[in-house]
């Protein structure tokens, strides 16, 4: 019969102890794969965010080379006191214009979709010149940012044009309207140097902020137009693609506003009469509508809120869905 050792039952037997140095092995190869498996980890998302990147840059190539820019006389509204009431199914839009302008913000890349199923090219508003309170992005203005109060639109101050965060701000708005599939951007008020802006803000300043707005909307093929600012026009007419203005016949401006029909590039004209909606004089239509030089503008009839509603030279008027 087997003897049996002291501590040890017949018909087993024990596994010798693991060494010191083993047990240092495995937790050396168990780190080493946690490393390898890490490692691996980075590289996959690399390779997930360089394509990314490499897909919007072939996006924003493909845009640039069939990039729109609005023709003379193209029919238009524009509604950014609240976004467009519209749906995406089963997309209806009144009135049935070739451009909207709406709210880059407010609005959503559906409501986008919807307009271009329905064959329009749709134009993304924003303040460039002025902080706004209310919106999404404004935590990232710095104090030395801001200028005066914009004299009455409270919430709104006057932005430095100069800042490079402001920029920086401005240059994520317009990817933004990218990414939402916008055609076009809106930047308005960009004239601060003719008004109390407490940041001493020049026309040079004006131009140099136009410019970096048009080179970042080209990068994504958005084209651009130049809101008001008629001083600045013969400094940044070749870097625009069309002009909105407002209320050219009451300041007697148009003339001014007539270098982009020269130029061949369009203006959206907007005037915002006594009276309206409910009680616009038939002299003061025929005086807006009849103003020598405004032939060839696109030229409608707003409240200053620019709700929905709108009426056109034909004396047709509609009110657009938002909510």
């Amino acid at each position: 019969m087997q003897q049996t050792t002291k501590g040890q039952s017949s018909g087993t037997r024990r596994r010798p102890p693991v060494p010191w140095h083993s047990r240092q092995l495995q937790q050396f190869r168990r780190c080493a794969l946690l490393h390898q498996l890490c490692l691996l980890l980075l590289m996959a998302a690399s390779i997930i965010a360089s394509t990314e990147a490499l897909a919007i840059e072939d996006r924003a190539s493909s845009s640039a080379k069939t990039r729109w820019v609005p023709a003379i006389g193209q029919s238009w509204q524009i509604v950014l006191n609240a976004p467009l009431k519209i749906d995406p199914k089963k997309p209806v839009v009144i009135p049935d214009v070739d451009v909207y302008t709406i709210d880059l913000f407010d609005n959503s890349a559906q409501t986008v979709a919807a307009l271009h199923k329905l064959n329009k090219k749709v134009i993304a508003y924003f303040s460039a010149g002025t902080y706004e309170d209310w919106r999404s992005d404004a935590k990232k203005f710095a104090k030395d940012d801001l200028g005066k109060p914009m004299e009455d639109w409270a919430g709104e101050r006057w932005l430095k044009l100069k800042s490079s965060n402001v920029r920086n701000i401005m240059a994520e708005r317009i990817k933004l309207a990218a990414q939402k599939g916008f055609d076009a951007i809106d930047p308005d008020n960009v004239d601060g140097y003719g008004n109390k802006n407490g940041l001493g803000l020049t026309k040079a300043d004006s131009v140099d902020f136009i410019k970096s707005l048009s080179k970042e909307a080209k990068k994504y093929g958005l084209s651009i137009g130049l809101k008001n600012a008629g001083e600045i026009i013969p400094q940044v007419l070749s870097v625009v693609d069309f002009q909105v203005n407002e209320q050219c016949v009451k300041y007697n401006e148009v003339q001014t506003f007539e270098a982009f029909i020269k130029a061949g590039k369009a203006v959206f004209h907007i005037e915002y009469p006594k009276g309206a909606p409910k009680s616009v004089s038939t002299k003061t239509k025929a005086a807006i509508f009849g103003a020598k030089g405004t032939e060839r503008f696109t030229t409608l009839l707003k409240t200053m809120d620019l709700d929905g509603w709108v009426e056109y030279r034909d004396g047709k008027h509609f009110i657009t869905k938002t909510g």
